[in-house]
């Protein structure tokens, strides 16, 4: 049996995102008497235990933590100084815990994160191997500024790599860019399509339909999505007004741009049409998703977008923009002719852009139908985690291990 001990800012039970997801969906499905999962993470809370046990993956908690913080919490002080603080004494840890455990590799989830760590270990153990995923959803360039005050170790949080993986041919691009020269292994996230595709009962919905007060003849489009510059939430609302006033925005997500959207839809006159719904649990998301009619997550930058995969799982259209990763999966019928339409793909920046595909949707039903199929059938073919999972056991984790 071999053991890899991952690195991860966060993990559950809280404060999670798709990475963390991935590692989840990824560990559970990969037998214990195959591989023994560690990991170092963030403490936070200080009602977590510093070590628990979370589904096949031994928890190790470090860190600076307080009672019960919520999301908010962690950029304040003195929380937001446990992601500088982790790049240092998460490496410390691993090498404290190795000496018990001896790890055959250690295996660090987005280069921002917790790359730092990952090449620290790999230069004081050389003969452990170091794996490097990148899930990253900001830009780049974006990313590479913010870790400058960490010079050259951010670098060698790709130099030093054994292997890297990635979720996109974009992000693939970036490990070259940073002087990674070995091969690079595309392994995309997926979704949990059995989870998206169930079908309720008119019982199930109608306490969801009320909830959001649906009218007959109303179109909603909907969006899960961190309220944060990147997701482009605001360009939604801009174009409402574009749009028949049946077309409403349902928003589900929080975030630290939460009151600015509110104020823009009230400043635009479309208050009543942007319904802000907080968060929502992942159990309960699929509901939501099929009392709507169009799903959309106009994008500045995204790493993969599980969001939007999820959406051709649930059957429901879905308008993107080809940021980053959403280019892997999201092919229009006018810009990607070549390609069976999963989707209808807009610009950035571009609110009456988002309004005419909003209206394609709507108008042309044939079309529509077409582009939920082929979306459908590519999330099932694709993008499920146990296909996922045993790419990841044959291409990444055997393959180094042996």
């Amino acid at each position: 049996m071999k053991k890899v001990l991952i690195f991860s800012l966060v993990y559950y039970p809280k404060h999670i995102g798709g990475a963390e997801v991935a590692i989840k969906e990824i560990t559970d499905r990969i037998s214990p008497y195959d591989i023994e999962f560690h990991m170092v993470t963030n403490r936070f809370d200080s009602t977590l235990p510093k070590v628990e046990k979370i589904g096949n993956v031994l928890v190790h908690r470090i860190g600076i933590a307080i009672e019960n913080p919520e999301i908010k919490d962690l950029k304040k002080f003195p929380l937001h100084l446990n992601k500088v603080l982790f790049q240092f004494a998460a490496a410390r840890k691993a090498s404290e815990l190795h000496k018990k455990y001896k790890y055959d590799a250690v295996w660090s989830m987005m280069a921002h994160s917790t790359g730092v760590p990952g090449g620290l270990f790999k230069k004081k153990h050389p003969d452990v191997k170091y794996i490097l995923t990148l899930q990253e959803g900001d830009p780049p360039e974006y990313i590479e500024q913010k870790m400058k005050p960490f010079g050259k170790l951010f670098k060698e949080a790709f130099t030093r790599a054994d292997t890297i993986q990635v979720i996109s041919t974009f992000l693939g691009k970036w490990a070259k860019r940073m002087g990674y020269v070995g091969d690079i292994e595309l392994v995309p996230n997926a979704v949990n399509t059995g989870h998206f595709s169930q079908t309720y009962s008119e019982g199930e919905l109608k306490p969801i339909r009320e909830k959001l007060n649906k009218k007959e003849g109303d179109v909603f489009v909907i969006t899960t999505s961190r309220l944060v510059k990147k997701n482009a939430v605001d360009d939604v609302i801009k174009a409402l007004p574009h749009l028949p006033k049946n077309v409403k925005f349902i928003i589900l997500g929080t975030g630290p741009d939460e009151d600015i959207l509110k104020k823009l839809a009230e400043k635009l006159g479309v208050e009543s049409r942007a319904q802000f719904v907080g968060f929502v649990d992942h159990s309960e998301m699929p509901k939501y998703l099929k009392v709507s009619d169009i799903f959309i997550r106009p994008s500045l930058s995204e790493g993969f977008g599980s969001s939007f995969v999820e959406a051709f799982a649930a059957e429901i259209p879905v308008i993107a923009t080809q940021e980053g990763g959403i280019a892997d999966f999201l092919f229009d019928p006018e810009r990607n002719p070549d390609k069976p339409s999963t989707g209808r793909a807009v610009d950035t920046r571009d609110p009456e852009g988002i309004a005419r595909a909003v209206k394609l949707f709507i108008e042309d039903k044939e079309k529509t139908q077409e582009i939920v199929k082929n979306a459908k059938e590519l999330a099932f073919s694709k993008y499920d985690w146990n296909t996922i999972t045993k790419i990841m056991k044959e291409r990444v984790f055997s393959s180094i291990l042996l």
